[in-house]
């Protein structure tokens, strides 16, 4: 039978002296029931209200099985804290689901469904009629908001002047809280009885939690009950006040004299399951006035479940129960309330369709003309929104990440092609490109240099033609003519759409071959230092007398030409000095270590935020400078610095110059080989097309928020132009970097606050990209200052670039997963839609994959190294419906970091 209940607000109803012999009923607040009208003057003269939002794929729409609690931006959680004597004993907790401490046991309780007392609910909603209600309380630690409360409870007369101090002490007085283990409890038979769901599981694994702190118990010194409900306008991490570092939103206070006939543990209780129903949550967090917090509570009451008090004989008594609560569950909203609209339900206002860059438009060059469109309009505020303080720390930061490769790369560059390109070619081809790219590129966020791939196909290629006894650098200039061929007309049929082709499975290892790339030759220059400079037990004495002691020997080699011509070259020999390999070897891992302690320490707890974070921001740089000071204090032992050409000059300027003739330098380049230079330019030309595209794939995916958008065809037609004309002065051609890209990207990303920060957004412009290579380009010029710094420094740096770009990289992610139990898998849709051992089997697929490229790019052949990777796309698509179902691909390899599928909704009404 259906009851009809209403309480106004001045009800006088209540249970305090109700002695009935049975027990009182109880209440299922996580139920949804209509049991009265409301009083018609509750609905009259209320303020404008808002509209929210709430995302149609949330798995608390309403409430169902996993009763995940959420406004839609934040989930609550909920402690309830009872004093004890002379401390606040943390004595239940709540996502949804409730959990109380046991304190004969010092356990906590399966995870369950709320139960109150009808009595707790009604003597709650008659105190906060009365009590304080402080919306928007701008504070950040407990001691204030305790203030607070009791300034406003003595100005409201509900407690005496005299007992402010002794409330205050009570309420500030020290806590103890229980994070015990729940996964697993002991039945009284001693079989072992597993929790399917965890209150601090689901706490910690959530992205965006906001708690509530409930204090409730017995303070003797007050006359009456006292009453506070407290919304800060900011959600912070109180130190202490909670088990887990979660933001703070809501605070309750209930305390009061044990002679009131008040059951503060089964009130508390109350409050708490209150606050962790997302609907209650919400209209607290929306509430103008005290009378919405009040009148959420009658909703909450009307909405609850009332059991008779009878006995239940058997719990199939209660299944009737639950089929009507499913029904109730659809119901809970009436449709005149305008600020509670759902995601697939609401009308929502009008959007512009976002533009896909990558679709075609059937004219010619029709893709690279809508990439101007769409990006130049936000030309002039790419140079307003640089001016950030962010923006600065970034291109610091920058520097030394481009610098750095520029320098590495362009010393391997000139081993392996014999000083024909080196470390001044490099650096002004990154600056001078660099430059113009920024200035007229679409996606200004990505940092153009060279790259590992590139380095590869330089070496193979002049090996080639050192074979063919033809001249390589004259060779790079026809390549690069083909290379303007080729993308003109790639771009003319808006080829980039080929990206689309390109799924995470094929991006993730091409990312990770990048970054161990940027690892392996970072080891790899530290072993060659080992080797030359080895741990022996005695050395060749040095002349201290010089103003270098530790000189370089210089040896001349004639090579005698059959024509009759005499080439002399000049090899640089270093002698073994002592100290010199392990200092190398402290000065690189202390580089990064620090550089990488500091990334860490910005989202720690420790100094002020603004502080905090700029230290992190300048991490690099202090790394740097830290590792400068170490070395200059330690002059004794020799370590190998940066080494920058004096002024603008090329690496071998006896062999060649800046301007490189088309037909040949010191003799006839081959006609055939013009016209045969169009198979290394379309090898070099898929590589450039790879690596850019992928590295603006992975910078602007949706999780970074960017909104200014990218340009696929516009970014690619500026980057292979551009390296075809430098061909002609003798220059390594560029690409879009991945590690230093995606590094940028995080530099420029601003992220929320909170345990769990997530992205808030990334500032889009020029400045920085301009900067960083005008501050390349006059590097050369900076001999004096920059060679101080010991290359070993940033070698650290390198690794500090490889090692980071790994992280949110989620082949990376399930690597390590192999070797983590699957209880502490994450809840992502890889990790929980799919069996663990296809998951596994998916991640050594990929690992074949990754090991086969560089396999490739080790041998001979490592010119095929773009080919090998192409064919990582057509062995995705083989896997889809062979080895691997649609949706297990879906979950495996979604473009998106969060999957969704269509079927959840349903999937969510047959779990309840």
């Amino acid at each position: 039978m259906e009851n009809n209940l209403s309480f106004g607000e001045g009800s006088d109803m209540s249970y305090e002296d109700n002695d009935s012999a049975f027990p009182s009923p109880l209440w299922m607040p996580s139920a949804i029931y209509d049991l009265g009208q409301r009083m018609e003057e509750e609905e009259e003269n209320e303020p404008p209200m808002e509209t929210i939002f709430i995302p149609s794929d949330s798995e608390a729409n309403r409430n169902l099985n996993t009763n995940a609690n959420t406004r839609g931006d934040a989930q609550a959680y909920v402690e309830l804290n009872e004093l004890q004597g002379n401390t606040w004993q943390e004595t239940g907790r709540w996502v949804g689901y409730e959990e109380n401490l046991d304190q004969a046991t010092g356990q906590w309780s399966p995870s369950h469904v709320s139960y109150l007392t009808f009595k707790s609910l009604i003597q709650l909603r008659k105190t906060m009629s009365t009590g304080a209600i402080i919306l928007d309380l701008n504070s950040s630690s407990l001691s204030t908001v305790a203030e607070k409360v009791a300034d406003e409870l003595m100005n409201k007369n509900e407690i005496r002047s005299s007992d402010r101090d002794s409330l205050l002490r009570a309420l500030l007085m020290k806590r103890s809280q229980h994070d015990l283990a729940t996964g697993a409890r002991t039945t009284p038979s001693g079989a072992i009885e597993m929790q399917t769901f965890s209150v601090t599981k689901k706490r910690d694994v959530s992205d965006n939690m906001e708690a509530t702190i409930v204090l409730s118990g017995v303070v003797d010194v007050l006359q009456k009950p006292a009453v506070a409900f407290v919304r800060l306008s900011d959600s912070v991490v109180m130190e202490s006040s909670l088990e887990a570092p979660v933001p703070v939103r809501f605070i309750f206070v209930l305390v009061g004299p044990s002679t009131s006939g008040l059951d503060y543990h089964e009130s508390g209780r109350a409050m708490g399951a209150l606050m962790a129903d997302w609907v209650f949550t919400l209209e607290a967090y929306l509430a103008k006035t005290e009378k919405e917090i009040t009148n959420a509570i009658a909703d909450f009451m009307d909405c609850s479940i009332v059991i008779p008090p009878t006995e239940i004989q058997d719990q199939a008594m209660l299944a009737p129960i639950i089929d009507f609560q499913k029904k109730m569950l659809r119901d809970r909203f009436r449709p005149a309330d305008s600020r509670l609209i759902y995601g697939a339900k609401a009308e929502r206002p009008p959007e512009a369709p976002k533009e896909d860059p990558l679709a075609r438009t059937g004219v010619p060059f029709g893709g690279m003309v809508r990439d101007l469109k769409r990006r130049y309009r936000h030309y002039l505020s790419d140079y307003t929104d640089g001016l950030n303080p962010q923006v600065l720390a970034a291109v610091i930061f920058i520097y030394f990440a481009a610098l750095s490769p520029a320098i590495t790369f362009g010393g391997l560059l000139s081993d392996k092609t014999e000083r024909m390109m080196g470390v001044s070619e490099l650096m002004v081809s990154t600056s001078l490109q660099g430059i113009i790219f920024c200035l007229i590129a679409a996606q200004p966020v990505l940092v153009i240099g060279f790259s590992g791939p590139l380095l590869v196909f330089e070496e193979a290629f002049f090996a080639f033609c050192k074979a063919q006894e033809m001249e390589y650098i004259v060779g790079r200039i026809w390549v690069g003519m083909w290379l303007i061929v080729i993308v003109i007309i790639i771009v003319a049929v808006e080829g980039s759409f080929l990206v689309r082709f390109i799924s995470r499975f094929t991006q993730e290892i091409f990312s990770i071959l990048i970054s161990l790339i940027f690892i392996y030759e970072t080891f790899n220059k530290l072993i060659k230092i080992f080797k030359t400079h080895p741990l022996i037990l005695n050395y060749d004495h040095l002349n201290d007398t010089l103003d270098n002691p530790f000189h370089t020997i210089i040896v001349e080699h004639k090579e005698i030409h059959p024509d009759g011509n005499i080439t002399i070259i000049e090899k640089e020999i270093e002698r073994a000095y002592p100290n010199t390999a392990l200092l190398s070897m402290c000065l690189m891992f202390g580089c990064f270590f620090i550089a990488y302690f500091l990334r860490e320490f910005k989202h720690s707890h420790y100094l002020p935020g603004p502080i905090r974070h700029m230290i992190g921001d300048f991490g690099v740089p202090i790394a740097i400078f830290f590792m400068i000071t170490i070395d200059i204090c330690i002059a004794d032992a020799y370590t190998q610095k940066l080494v920058v050409p004096k002024g603008i000059e090329v690496s071998n300027p006896k062999v060649r110059g800046w301007f490189i003739n088309p037909m040949g330098e010191h003799k006839p380049f081959p006609i055939w080989m013009m016209a045969a230079s169009c198979v290394p330019a379309i090898l070099v030309f898929i590589l450039i097309f790879l690596e850019s595209q992928i590295t603006t794939l992975i910078v602007s995916k949706p999780e970074r928020k960017m909104t200014k958008g990218s340009g696929f065809h516009l970014d690619l037609l500026i980057l292979v132009t551009m390296g075809g004309i430098s061909s002609i002065f003798g220059v390594p051609w560029l690409s879009a970097a991945t590690v230093r890209s995606v590094t940028h990207a995080n530099a420029l990303t601003v992220l929320t606050k909170g345990p769990k920060p997530e992205i808030e957004k990334v500032i889009e412009q020029r400045i920085s990209g301009i900067l960083v290579a005008i501050m390349v380009g006059v590097s050369i010029f900076m001999e004096p200052i920059l060679k101080m710094i010991p290359m070993t420094a940033l070698f650290g740096i390198f690794l500090y670039m490889g090692i980071t770009s790994l992280s949110g990289i989620q082949m990376w992610d399930r690597i390590l997963l192999l070797i983590v139990p699957k209880k502490y898998h994450p809840a992502d849709a890889y990790a929980t839609r799919v069996k663990t051992a296809r998951m596994h089997l998916f991640t050594v697929i990929q690992l074949l994959c990754l090991g086969v490229l560089w396999v490739v790019k080790m041998s001979p052949f490592s010119l095929a190294l773009p080919f090998v990777l192409i064919l990582t796309i057509p062995l995705r698509m083989l896997l889809t419906g062979t080895l691997f179902t649609a949706k297990e691909m879906k979950c495996l390899d979604a473009d998106d970091g969060k999957v969704v599928f269509e079927d959840d909704e349903d999937d969510m009404l047959q779990l309840a």
